[in-house]
């Protein structure tokens, strides 16, 4: 666990998500309400706003950490907080559009404690849905017509162009016997690190900050990200799938290359050298999709007796270092680099 922040305790946090919550969901709300039919009733169940019969539901939305950083960025710029909120419903738009492919590409059934989109409403749907969030995006910051909204407009667009570069190795690693862990940081760099770090410099950007400033803040946000995403990859082995809404050993189910298998093969030793052997079989097995929780739990076992789950925690950790050594290099009221370390400490903390 990372020290803990004095000026900002778990309340803060809490109220920073909901506050980003808050202020961008109407926004978002009406971007969905362009959508041709029947997408807008897609999107609309994706975000949990109604269920698959289409009557109005509270489910989990998700954690709200890119708006969140969005609105801080803003604030990091010295504007207000609302400045920021159409960088932070944009970047909220391509991160589902990211969620809505993989979650087909994986052939994962559930998000959230729900069916996916495309387990209810097809592939089809899930397709399209996604590529219009995508476009969305881009149409909410060129609308606002300024400079800045340029700006902000090349950096999430590069962000996007990154995370879907993460996406396509990462499948492409599910085919490989072996992955070196550089390899594995830089596809998550580019598959979680590029948005959230387009996330906390996006808000800064619309308020008016110079390209040092935002540079800055997308370099706490890059390692940010990959220590939220170590956090998840341990999460998708080890995770309670009462608060993460995922199968367990989520993961180990899909064959992915994250950090904490990488890490074990890497290590050498007879709990990695049999880890590899019994992984290399599943790749070719007919059987896999049918191996039992004791099979997974196996696999689990060595991956953690190779040092492979340490690791990964202890990477956490050393990424959010990097991300909070980060703020220390740039102007920002104290008030405003309080809440950014509260939000990596909780980043690394959560369990879901």
């Amino acid at each position: 666990m990372p020290p803990g922040n004095p000026a900002v305790d778990t309340a803060d946090v809490a109220a920073l998500l909901e506050r980003g919550r808050a202020l961008s969901t109407p926004v978002m709300r009406a971007a969905i309400d362009r959508l041709a039919p029947p997408m807008d009733t897609v999107a609309a169940y994706h975000f949990g706003w109604i269920d698959a019969a289409g009557n109005p539901t509270e489910a989990d939305s998700g954690k709200a950490v890119r708006p969140a950083l969005a609105l801080i960025s803003a604030e990091a710029a010295g504007a207000a907080p609302e400045v920021g909120v159409v960088g932070a419903v944009a970047v909220e738009l391509v991160h589902n559009f990211s969620l809505l492919h993989d979650d087909l590409m994986d052939g994962d059934e559930q998000r959230r404690h729900r069916d996916t989109v495309w387990k209810v409403h097809g592939p089809a749907q899930a397709i399209l849905v996604g590529d219009a969030m995508f476009a969305l995006a881009n149409e909410l910051l060129l609308e606002l017509g300024t400079v800045e909204a340029g700006r902000a407009t090349r950096r999430l667009t590069i962000a996007t162009r990154k995370l879907i570069d993460g996406q396509a190795q990462d499948i492409s690693y599910e085919h490989r016997e072996r992955v070196s862990v550089e390899e594995c940081l830089e596809m998550e760099g580019n598959k979680t690190g590029a948005l959230i770090a387009c996330a906390v410099s996006i808000g800064a950007v619309l308020g008016g900050a110079d390209d040092r400033t935002a540079d800055k803040l997308e370099e706490y946000g890059y390692h940010l990200g990959l220590a939220f995403q170590a956090v998840d990859d341990l999460l998708g082995i080890w995770g309670d799938p009462e608060s993460t809404g995922k199968q367990t050993w989520s993961d180990l189910r899909q064959r992915k290359k994250s950090l904490p298998v990488v890490a074990a093969l890497a290590a050498g030793g007879p709990a990695s050298e049999r880890l590899a052997e019994l992984l290399a079989a599943d790749a070719k097995s007919s059987e896999f999709d049918s191996f039992s929780e004791e099979e997974f739990a196996t696999r689990a076992a060595l991956i953690e007796e190779a040092g492979g789950r340490e690791w990964t925690s202890q990477e956490a950790r050393r990424q959010h270092a990097v991300a909070v050594r980060a703020l220390h290099e740039v102007e920002l009221p104290e008030q405003v680099r309080d809440q950014l370390v509260a939000l990596a400490d909780f980043v690394v903390v959560r369990k879901r």
